[in-house]
């Protein structure tokens, strides 16, 4: 495989992982989520669903010093109904299982610090658990959260982290940013990955927003299928979309959510042991659609 092509897989796979680190962040302020995902394929009879469970449980160890301790269930539905070369009975049902261990304290009076370990198994699960099924995500964060200061005209969120991802196939921890600032009482922005928005708050029941962001997961396949003479051991997706979003908050904690949109980059892809791509599945961008309903700190 040229230099290229191995380039190319690399930033699909980081792409993944910044979704997969930025997400289990904001995690951290969910205590519950419960979510749905679809993306139904055009001019095509194939689908993905998804199907998320998220549940974290803070833990003061002493004032301002949190040990946050939860899992995150996702099952994934891939309904392959056109001609591939290959039983897609084998990519039907993709589970992927994280364990959430985060530790946060306040380093001063502006700083916290704070630090995520995430072993994470990603499998088809219709065999029993090898190596390959297991994957470590992890890293360390400071944030400046000044958006409770009354001396601020426009309060902001800065994270700045290092992050490491056994499925990027870097060997080395990879920078992180997210940047949040309220620009008036109606008007807020986020700039990061893996989404950024532009919200706007009616009142305190309804929100919306305008954002970009991506989507996707890297999971081994216990049961290998062979294509052009090569044995297929994981798949990968991610996607690129853009829409709408709106907040419905029943109370400061519950909220109930609904993003949608168009995806204008899907990368669905299969590939051998060393993770090189074999296979591209149907990659015409679609719909988008994410709702659910969490319960946030």
């Amino acid at each position: 495989m040229n230099q290229r092509i191995i380039k190319e897989t690399r930033c699909v796979l980081v792409v993944c992982f910044l979704f997969v680190f930025q997400f289990s962040i904001a995690q951290l302020t969910d205590l519950a989520r419960l979510e749905y995902s679809f993306i139904p394929q055009s001019n095509s009879e194939d689908q993905y669903t998804r199907l998320r469970a998220i549940l974290n449980y803070p833990i003061e160890v002493k004032e301002g010093s949190y040990l946050i301790v939860g899992a995150e269930y996702n099952r994934i539905f891939l309904n392959l109904e056109e001609n591939y070369p290959f039983d897609t009975s084998v990519l039907d049902r993709i589970h992927i299982i994280d364990l959430n261990i985060g530790y946060t304290f306040k380093w001063n009076e502006k700083w916290r610090l704070g630090a995520k370990f995430n072993p994470r198994i990603a499998s088809t699960l219709n065999k029993s658990l090898n190596a390959d099924d297991f994957f470590m995500n992890g890293g360390v964060f400071l944030i400046n959260d000044r958006t409770k200061d009354d001396n601020l005209k426009r309060p902001y969120r800065l994270i700045l982290g290092l992050t490491y991802n056994a499925t990027t196939g870097i060997p080395f921890p990879l920078p992180f940013i997210s940047y949040y600032r309220k620009i008036n009482e109606d008007w807020s922005f986020n700039a990061g990955v893996p989404k950024s928005n532009l919200k706007y708050t009616f009142n305190k029941e309804n929100i919306v927003q305008a954002f970009v962001g991506l989507d996707g997961y890297l999971a081994h396949l216990q049961d290998t299928v062979e294509i052009n003479g090569q044995n297929i051991d994981h798949i990968s997706l991610s996607v690129a979309v853009g829409g709408l979003g709106y907040e419905y908050c029943f109370t400061k904690h519950l909220v109930a959510y609904m993003y949608t949109g168009y995806t204008f980059r899907l990368n669905n892809v299969l590939r051998n042991k060393n993770r090189d791509e074999v296979f591209k599945l149907n990659d015409v961008n679609a719909f988008y659609l994410r709702t659910g309903l969490k319960f946030k700190i």
